[in-house]
């Protein structure tokens, strides 16, 4: 016995041995937050922090001002900032070995470093100086920790150097990032349209005119059932391992304007919250940079994205500016002539040879991977199925980046600001913009190619010289929309606007709109609208998108039906629920399941037919609620698929499946709240490699509120990646708030500095609170 007490006693001594040793390895590379640090710098740069990290630099200049803000980020974020440049340039397998090399492969397709540099090449003089002090910034942040960020002992590698190039590739990630189809949804579309009569192809594939609201009004008439037999081959019994069709954008965001007719103030309003993937820490780091400009203090306020200098969107005190993903189309996918060697292809030049580029990708702990890439003029080879393609993607032209979004920072005037929509290098965003003076405006702020395409949906041979990308649109050719007649603008990843604008922008996987017309009924109908009320916008998860489907749900849930299956709880449930996406509301989750089932076992066929063809419905561009809902309404027998005699077996077999999911996943249907179901994932990237304490990186296991089609879109690692509602001029009534924290060092007092107010409404200030500390960079002698 007394030896078992030793053996336990030496144990725990051992554990909290290891413990204290864990904890003073991660204090190595704490960052610095006070004191002074010698730094190659004209004057001093102060670094502010208040208590919850928010970041303020004080700075003689600009170029100082990118120095200290490329200082903290490497302070606080610099393995994120890694994992940005590698992801884009193709480098992860330097870090993690094998697992990561099929997605450099991938990456490296694009030939980002390459064309990094020739960006960088082109940059005028006064970006390229700002670059560099932000990498002096960024590199000499580094040196000041004492060991490098955690991550990387955990990795057994060390961190390399940044670059002027490395912020360009963090732009050209979020080309990835926000872009990143390649073609796949146009490969599933050409499928579609190849296997089924033209009338059906596009009934299938239509706009959503039910959920429309687009900001100047215009109206797309929907399309109705053809009076045609429904296509034989999207009735037959098949299996599919990927049968969930596309629901929605998820690459989204929300974004409100109201003039400053409206308002309180007399100041036009912005409001933002961008829908990205979440992870601790975040993507946005909240940052204001002062500076004297021509004798004058400048000062920006708002978010910056770690990796570049720039403050993404924010106020500068005369405009507030915010983004959503502008969900075009930036890809054609090219049908492609190739030579009976295979070594060259048509065009209308005539057979031009395929260019060939070699490159090395070195494998931690493994052989290097010698890869080729073969490239036409359009852009690289790209293989679907057994097909291959040239992809044609605006993010490898010459405009595709450059730092004219800096321009933001000195702009006075919406008409300013949305003179930048053609000249700034950015994967292109809707911009919704304010100023002080009460203006508001919309503009798509991004490279615009103009094309001459017979399809923009489906792959095109491109050989005989019919179609092609021309140069990019002029400011005169850019849609823009200023001080509507309704005081308010919004977009929400839905078709923004129709006719000849919409001609320009074309459809790259639009939401169904649902949101959208649930933030412009918010608009329309408030008062007044000032920043808390906006800040309740974006926080509306009342569930009426799916109204008609729990009307649906309770008709087939006839007495019989009920009785004959045990579904008197489940329809008790059901009838209870407050429709909203709360986190306590069961009723949500048996709706939002049964009509995912629906769609899903409506249109399992169409699923297997894309995916013997090595494609997804998933892909195709438009959500097939829209169809599927007609569909409902008629019910005719010979829409259905061929396992079911009637639609009440379909929608009784979606209630069944639901149910069973549920109770397989919860246990109960009594248990399947929503917030179980719709439960946090905010993980740090490496928290399941390290054993036993890896969960302590990741925020808590929180229940959420929200869902897809409302303003509070969130979904367990998906969401709000951020919540800025501000007033240019009227910045101490702003609202900024962020999902984890500005740190990625769990150690720091900033880690989770963010979180509990960002997950329970709390509207944090606009503006950086009281210094709590000082770092100064004081000139090196």
């Amino acid at each position: 016995m007394k030896g078992m007490k030793w053996l336990l006693l030496t144990l725990l001594l051992v554990s909290l041995a290891m413990v204290l040793a864990g904890y003073f390895w991660l204090r190595l590379s704490l960052p610095q937050y006070q004191g002074e640090y010698h730094a190659p710098v004209a004057n001093p740069v102060t670094l502010d922090r208040d208590a919850l990290g928010y970041l303020t630099v004080s700075a003689a200049d600009r170029n100082d001002a990118a120095y200290g803000m490329g200082f903290a980020h490497a302070q606080e974020r610099f393995f994120q900032m890694d994992l940005a440049r590698r992801s884009a340039a193709g480098r992860l397998a330097e870090l993690f070995g094998k697992r990561a090399l099929a997605t450099d492969i991938e990456r490296r397709r694009h030939r980002f470093a390459d064309r990094a540099a020739a960006a960088l090449a082109a940059f005028s003089a006064a970006d390229v100086q700002l670059l560099c002090a932000y990498s002096r910034g960024v590199n000499d942040g580094l040196a000041s920790l004492t060991a490098a960020p955690f991550e990387y002992t955990l990795l057994g590698s060390k961190p390399a150097p940044w670059q002027e190039t490395d912020s360009v590739l963090v732009i050209y990630n979020m080309y990835l990032e926000l872009q990143g189809k390649l073609g796949r949804d146009e490969y599933a579309m050409t499928i579609l349209h190849d296997a089924i009569p033209p009338d059906w192809y596009q009934f299938l594939q239509q706009h959503s005119s039910d959920w429309q609201a687009a900001i100047d009004g215009s109206e797309i008439t929907p399309i109705a059932l053809p009076d045609s037999p429904y296509p034989e081959i999207l009735r037959r019994e098949a299996t599919c391992s990927a049968c969930t069709p596309k629901d929605s954008a998820d690459l989204g965001s929300n974004n409100m304007a109201v003039m400053g007719r409206l308002t309180r103030h007399g100041n036009a309003i912005v409001a933002n919250d961008m829908h990205l993937t979440i992870r601790a820490p975040g993507t946005w780091y909240k940052v204001q940079l002062n500076w004297r400009n021509d004798g004058n203090w400048q000062q920006v306020t708002g978010l910056s994205l770690a990796g570049a200098p720039a403050i993404v969107v924010g106020s500068n005190g005369h405009i507030a500016w915010g983004f959503t993903n502008s969900t075009a189309d930036w890809h054609d996918l090219i049908k492609l002539q190739l030579s009976d060697d295979g070594n060259s292809y048509l065009t209308a030049q005539g057979w031009q040879p395929l260019q060939h580029f070699y490159q090395t990708i070195t494998v931690k702990d493994g052989e290097d991977y010698p890869l080729q890439l073969q490239e036409t003029q359009w852009g690289p080879f790209i293989t679907y199925g057994k097909q291959t393609f040239a992809l044609r993607w605006v993010a490898y032209d010459d405009s595709a980046v450059n730092f004219n979004l800096l321009q933001l920072e000195n702009s006075k005037s919406t008409a300013e600001a949305l003179a930048l929509g053609p000249i700034t290098g950015i994967p292109t965003q809707n911009m919704l913009v304010a100023d002080k003076a009460g203006n508001i405006g919309w503009t798509p702020l991004g490279p615009m190619p103009a094309r001459q395409l017979s399809d923009w949906d489906t792959a095109q041979d491109w050989s005989d010289g019919k179609h092609s990308w021309l140069a990019n649109l002029s400011a005169e050719q850019y849609p823009r929309i200023v001080n509507p007649e309704a005081g308010v603008l919004w977009t929400a990843n839905a078709r923004s606007v129709g006719g000849e604008a919409y001609q320009l922008l074309g459809n790259g996987g639009y939401d169904l709109g649902a949101r959208g017309q649930q933030i412009r009924n918010n608009l329309l109908s408030e008062r007044p609208l000032d920043e808390q009320a906006l800040h309740q916008i974006q926080l509306d998860n009342r569930a009426l998108f799916l109204s008609r489907w729990q009307q649906l749900l309770l008709d087939v849930l006839t007495p019989e039906v009920v009785a004959e299956h045990q579904l008197t709880e489940y329809r008790l449930l059901l009838s209870q629920s407050s429709r909203y996406a709360a986190p306590d509301d069961i009723g949500y989750t048996l709706v939002q399941q049964f009509r995912q089932q629906t769609i899903e076992l409506l249109f399992q066929p169409l699923s297997a037919m894309l995916e013997q063809h090595s494609s997804r419905s998933a892909y195709l561009k438009y959500s097939l609620e829209t169809p599927a809902w007609a569909m409902l309404q008629a019910r005719r027998a010979d829409t259905l698929p061929l396992e079911f005699t009637d639609w009440s077996q379909l929608l009784l077999k979606a209630v069944l499946n639901s149910k069973q999911q549920l109770e397989q996943q919860h246990g109960s249907v009594q248990a399947s709240r929503w917030g179980r179901h719709n439960q946090a994932k905010i993980n740090h990237p490496l928290s399941n490699a390290i054993p036993v304490l890896g969960d302590w990186l990741n925020m808590p296991a929180s229940e959420f509120a929200g869902d897809r089609h409302m303003p509070r879109v969130q979904l367990p690692s998906f969401g709000q990646s951020q919540r800025m509602v501000v007033a240019p001029g009227q910045e101490q009534d702003g609202i900024l708030t962020i999902p984890s924290g500005q740190s990625g060092h769990p150690l720091s007092p900033f880690y989770r500095a963010d979180h509990q107010y960002w997950l329970n409404e709390v509207a944090l200030p606009f503006l950086p609170g009281p210094k709590k500390y000082q770092l100064r960079l004081v000139p090196d002698a």
